[in-house]
């Protein structure tokens, strides 16, 4: 054993407490959202759209963060913009799945110029703007939080889709899938046998990643009117709407912002964490 070994070995109990006191801190940062947007389904201090409060009222009468330039209660907005957030992150991060991994695996499958003119094409749509995307379905549809859902779940399908290529073709050049397939074994029981147990863990943590990301895609959206329209109050539309008063009424804007900063500081805590307890060999390189 050399000394560069012994060293590791020291420092993987601190490096496990870290990784620990982050996940812990990404599930709680997280949890305390969540437990927010359930709230806002069956409580909220006001109505959304009651504007009876005055306009840029400070913390106090009955409003614990005041009021926006409309009169409408800021803490009441925030809760409604948590559950706005959650919806757009699980309905994105759901439809990528759905659409992403069933794409993935087949592709996988392709050899020759089938298997290059299908990479071709996964890295073109996940270059195709994600804005534009969302444009065009808003222009099929209309502007609402299920366009914006369906615009970011289907871009991030694409990311998803050669992720879940790429995992499957390494798995499936592995001697036991070899041996699998020279037995007999058909190419369902395969994937369902090896293929999907040796991917989930990886999947399972760039699923989290892509719900962040769906977040911040969400609030952007919102910010530029693509996103739930009035009187439901997104983070991000509450940013818009904030920033010609945010030097008289910061909070309008700092509040939505730093809700938004902690949520996917939280998932990428949990995404990290879930990495290091899922996948030994990401955590070994780590170490």
């Amino acid at each position: 054993m050399t000394a560069t070994d012994v060293l590791r070995q020291a420092q993987t109990p601190a490096k496990r407490r870290r990784r620990s006191v982050a996940l812990l801190a990404g599930c709680t940062l997280t949890g305390l959202i969540l437990l927010l947007a359930l709230v806002s389904l069956v409580w909220l201090p006001y109505a959304t759209d009651d504007t009876s409060g005055g306009r840029l009222t400070g913390p106090g009468d009955g409003h614990l963060l005041g009021t926006d330039k409309l009169g409408r209660d800021l803490f009441t907005q925030l809760m409604t913009g948590s559950r706005i957030a959650v919806e757009a992150g699980l309905g994105s991060v759901l439809i990528a799945a759905l659409i992403g991994v069933t794409l993935g695996v087949l592709t996988a499958f392709a050899h020759g110029w089938l298997d290059d003119t299908l990479a071709a094409f996964l890295d073109i749509l996940i270059a195709f703007p994600t804005l534009l995307l969302a444009m065009l379905v808003v222009a099929a549809r209309s502007a609402t939080l299920g366009s914006a859902v369906l615009a970011i779940g289907l871009a991030q399908s694409t990311v998803v889709a050669r992720l879940m290529r790429i995992l499957v073709k390494r798995v499936l050049a592995q001697d036991y899938v070899t041996a699998a397939r020279t037995s007999g074994t058909s190419w369902p029981r395969i994937v369902a046998g090896h293929v999907l147990p040796n991917i989930w863990p990886t999947l399972v943590v760039n699923l989290a990643l892509q719900f962040g990301l769906a977040v911040l895609a969400e609030a952007g959206l919102s910010y530029l009117g693509l996103g739930a329209p009035p009187p439901n109050a997104s983070w991000g539309r509450m940013l818009q709407e904030a920033q010609a008063t945010f030097m008289t009424a910061p909070a309008g804007a700092l509040a939505p912002g730093v809700l938004l900063v902690l949520l996917v500081v939280g998932v990428n805590l949990i995404a990290d964490g879930l990495r290091d307890t899922l996948d030994p060999t990401a955590r070994g390189r780590r170490t």
